[in-house]
Formats: C-alpha cells, sequence, structure tokens
C-alpha cells in the first residue's frame, strides 16, 4: 500500500478547486472571523486558570455548523465527513494529523449558542456585512412562511389536550427521561395542496389538506437581492398573518412596498401597514360564494410575479439543505431555521458577488 504524500494531497485539493469546490470559494467570500467577537461572548469559555484541554477555535466551531447545514448532516456523520474529506479539512484549515472535533464537542458548541439565544445576533451581524458589501435592503420586502416538519409525536388524547392547555402531564414529569424526548412545543396543522388529476382525467372538487406536524419559518427578503433580512419561527399552527405586526417587516428597506400572499390580507395589517407608512401590495382574497373580479384577478397575477420570488428561498433550504427539525423544542428549532437563513444569504453572496465579478 502506497503511503499518502504532502505533494499528492496537495494535488487532490488542486483538483478539488478545479472542479468548483464549493467550501473553498465560502472561504474566499465570507469573513468568518467577524463572528468572532459575537461566539466569544455567548460561549463565555473561562481563561484557562483552572487547567484542562482548552476548547477548540469558536470560529472553526461555527464553520463546522455552517458545513453541518449545507450538507443536512447529523453529529455523528459530521465528525466522520470531516475526518474522511479534504474539502472539509481545508475549509476548516485542518491538517490530517489535527485532532478532529467529535461529535459531543459539535452538540455541545450547538447547544450552547441556542442556550445564549446567540443565533439571531450573528445573523445580524452578517445582514451588516452583507449591507457594508453594499447589498443594502432595497426595491420593497416580500413576505411569506413555509412549514418545517419534525419527528412526529405519539400522545394520548389526554395528554394532547394537556399540552394545548400549556399543561405536562403528570406521567412525563415522574419520568425526566421520557419529558426531554418529548417535543412540547410543535403542533398539529393541515397542509394544503393542490389536488391532482386522476386517473379519469377529472379533478377532485377540492384540494387535499394533509396533516402536518412541526415548525413554521417566516421571512421577510428584499425584491432586489432577496437576502433574507427579517425571521422568526413558530409552532406549525400560527397563523401567518398575525405575524407580520411582531416585527417581520424591515423599516430599513429603501422602498416601502410590502408582497405578500392572502393569508396576510386582513383589516389589521392594512391598518398597520398604512401606519407605518408601508404600501400594501398583498393578494386580496376572492368574495365569499362569488366569483373573482377580473381587474382583482388581474392585479393579483402581476403580484405574483414579484412574489414568488421568496418561494425560491424555501426550494433551496429544503432541497439542497434538507432543512428538517431533529431536535426537541423551539429554542433549538429557532437555531436550526437561523442556521438556515444564514447559510441561505452566504449562498447567495457567493451568487451575487459572482455575478458583480462577471460583470
Amino acid at each position: 500500500m502506497k503511503q499518502a504524500v504532502f505533494f499528492g494531497v496537495e494535488e487532490r485539493l488542486a483538483r478539488l478547486s478545479g472542479l468548483g469546490d464549493q467550501l473553498e470559494a465560502f472561504s474566499r467570500t465570507v469573513d468568518f472571523e467577524v463572528f468572532r467577537p459575537e461566539l466569544d461572548e455567548a460561549l463565555a469559555y473561562s481563561d484557562g486558570s483552572k487547567g484542562g484541554r482548552p476548547p477548540f477555535d469558536p470560529v472553526l466551531m461555527f464553520k463546522i455548523l455552517v458545513i453541518q447545514t449545507l450538507n443536512n448532516l447529523s453529529d455523528e456523520r459530521t465528525e466522520y465527513l470531516i475526518t474522511d474529506r479534504l474539502s472539509f479539512m481545508r475549509f476548516l484549515g485542518l491538517g490530517l494529523s489535527d485532532r478532529v472535533p467529535d461529535a459531543r464537542t459539535v452538540w455541545l458548541f450547538r447547544e450552547r449558542l441556542t442556550q445564549a439565544g446567540a443565533i439571531e445576533i450573528l445573523f445580524n451581524r452578517f445582514d451588516a456585512t452583507l449591507r457594508n458589501a453594499g447589498y443594502l435592503p432595497m426595491s420593497g420586502q416580500i413576505l411569506d412562511a413555509t412549514l418545517v416538519a419534525a419527528p412526529k409525536q405519539r400522545n394520548t388524547n389526554t395528554e394532547k389536550v394537556g399540552l394545548r392547555e400549556g399543561r405536562i402531564p403528570q406521567d412525563w414529569q415522574d419520568k425526566p427521561s421520557r419529558l426531554s424526548h418529548k417535543d412540547r412545543h410543535a403542533r398539529w396543522t393541515l397542509k394544503f395542496t393542490k389536488a391532482k388529476r386522476q386517473e379519469d382525467g377529472s379533478m377532485p372538487a377540492t384540494d387535499l389538506a394533509i396533516p402536518f406536524f412541526g415548525y413554521k419559518s417566516h421571512i421577510s427578503i428584499d425584491r432586489k437581492f432577496r437576502l433574507i433580512r427579517k425571521w422568526k419561527t413558530t409552532d406549525a399552527a400560527t397563523s401567518d398573518g398575525a405575524r407580520l405586526r411582531e416585527g417581520l417587516l424591515d423599516r430599513s428597506n429603501t422602498a416601502s412596498d410590502v408582497w405578500a400572499d392572502t393569508a396576510y390580507r386582513s383589516k389589521a395589517n392594512e391598518a398597520f401597514m398604512e401606519k407605518q407608512v408601508f404600501v400594501s401590495k398583498v393578494h386580496r382574497k376572492k368574495p365569499h360564494l362569488k366569483p373573482m373580479p377580473r381587474h382583482i384577478q388581474r392585479s393579483n397575477t402581476g403580484k405574483s410575479v414579484i412574489r414568488s420570488r421568496v418561494e425560491h428561498v424555501f426550494a433551496d433550504q429544503k432541497s439542497q439543505m434538507g432543512l428538517f427539525i431533529r431536535t426537541v423544542g423551539i429554542t433549538r428549532a429557532t437555531m436550526r431555521i437561523g442556521l438556515a437563513n444564514i447559510v441561505y444569504n452566504m449562498r447567495r453572496f457567493l451568487l451575487l458577488e459572482r455575478i458583480n465579478a462577471a460583470a
């Protein structure tokens, strides 16, 4: 068996670069050092005066979370692939003989950031980087939400009633190990999808309503660059429209137009936007038991051309990153969705920089 030599590794890395290593592009374009102050403050590691093994570099660990999010990896799979893949090691600045963080270390790092509520601070830090690079929120904003699946819970009817009332069932309190595996924040809802054509060519009378369990990701993107500017995580049963009045609108956008689907159309939202000097481009609903007027139908069609851009964000997160909640509780779900939003903005930043370089 031939021994691995230094020049052989360098040749292999050069070939990876030639084939288009996305992580190498991340290293060239994204300055991960900007996250260090926020990471140091959130982690609050000791000064080492009491001894013990020093912790891994926080920026290196944050880059591991980026790798996880990009590739939809578990902690165990992350440890294996960092050890196995040269592209991962190069991105992290690790050599073949360097120590690789194990799965437990990755979990503890992410958990520490989660409990410190650092994900929103980290998101805002990168948003400031985008603004400094010239990508200011422009041309209005688009709001939407998507469902994010979580592992289904097998609860009895009595337990479900207790959870809806905000109570923890007594049986769970007596068994802490069981309680730790129960997600008390995720909720069931109905996901409506377009009805598929039957084998005989006919269409069902109504759209399909599929039960869905998990959380909901609410975002606001700017129309110009399609970057996520504001976001929020709730349970799946939460109404979309009410989130508009809970900090989802970006006041720093250079234009006041707001696009959204009919879920955001309400008297309360229209009054709120008018008071806050936003211009509503929200879709109008079909009148009850009446046909949709032609002028409203044409207006909605024109709005859809712009509003549909937000769907590409969710498609990217679910198809490229495999967005799914593996954890328990809304705090950890917020961390997972927040990481997906940061990584989406990083990938979008790479694309925008590539377009500018070509121009």
